[in-house]
């Protein structure tokens, strides 16, 4: 019988749709990035879902964020995702923590009942963070490395951090994580140079001295490599 899944089935096969049906994946950060990690992941099957972020929507996100609409702004990211996630799968078990990932708030999570983590957060500390959290439950975890200010979606390459290059986000992760005696870590990084374009911000854009400049197509792109190789992991 015909279901929202028999497309994907016909290419996985049913034991994989069981698999992913039965798989917990945290993503952390459900941004330009993150959101439509998510979006694939529940359009895939995924059973359980943990959307893990602590900001609101806002009219700056709208251009690039899959969860942003003008119904949604003001709304926590968080809400935004589970109601987009069960419009789509009645059936999938959401959890949302409003949480802002740090070495502070690690210990909020059980990352021993994750089958899989995607890191689509900002910080290089939270980065950091996540990693050796994954790493010691030994889950796995891909990162995102830097989407701003770049223009070329073609660009992207999924790799282990210490093969990565020009990216500078990727530059000081290997740095740190080198210090930290992690041997390896699955990225999606781009290899475009960053624009150098200065934009003026408002008081609409927040507090933060600088951001880096997006658009609709370069965060969404890394966000669907990303769930790509998380079902491709997950259903091996």
């Amino acid at each position: 019988m015909a279901n929202q899944f028999s497309r994907t089935e016909m290419l996985l096969g049913t034991e994989a749709m069981d698999k992913l049906k039965k798989s917990s994946v945290a993503v952390f950060g459900i941004g330009g990035v993150g959101g439509y990690t998510v979006e694939a992941l529940a359009r895939s099957g995924v059973g359980i879902i943990h959307v893990i972020d602590n900001d609101t929507v806002a009219l700056t996100n709208l251009n690039r964020q899959i969860i942003a609409t003008h119904d949604t702004i003001g709304m926590k990211k968080t809400l935004a995702a589970k109601k987009r996630i069960l419009s789509i799968n009645p059936h999938c078990n959401v959890f949302t923590h409003d949480v802002f990932f740090t070495p502070e708030t690690a210990h909020e999570f059980d990352f021993s009942e994750f089958d899989y983590v995607v890191d689509a957060i900002d910080t290089v500390t939270g980065k950091i963070e996540l990693v050796m959290q994954a790493q010691a439950a030994g889950v796995p975890i891909i990162s995102s490395m830097g989407t701003g200010n770049k223009l070329d979606p073609t660009q992207f390459r999924v790799a282990d951090i210490y093969k990565t290059s020009v990216c500078p986000l990727a530059k000081v992760m290997r740095h740190e994580l080198k210090k930290r005696g992690v041997k390896k870590l699955k990225v999606v990084y781009s290899e475009e140079m960053p624009s150098e374009h200065k934009v003026k911000l408002d008081e609409d854009c927040g507090n933060r001295r600088s951001i880096p400049a997006s658009n609709s197509f370069v965060p969404p792109a890394a966000g669907l490599i990303i769930a790509g190789e998380v079902i491709k992991d997950l259903t091996k």
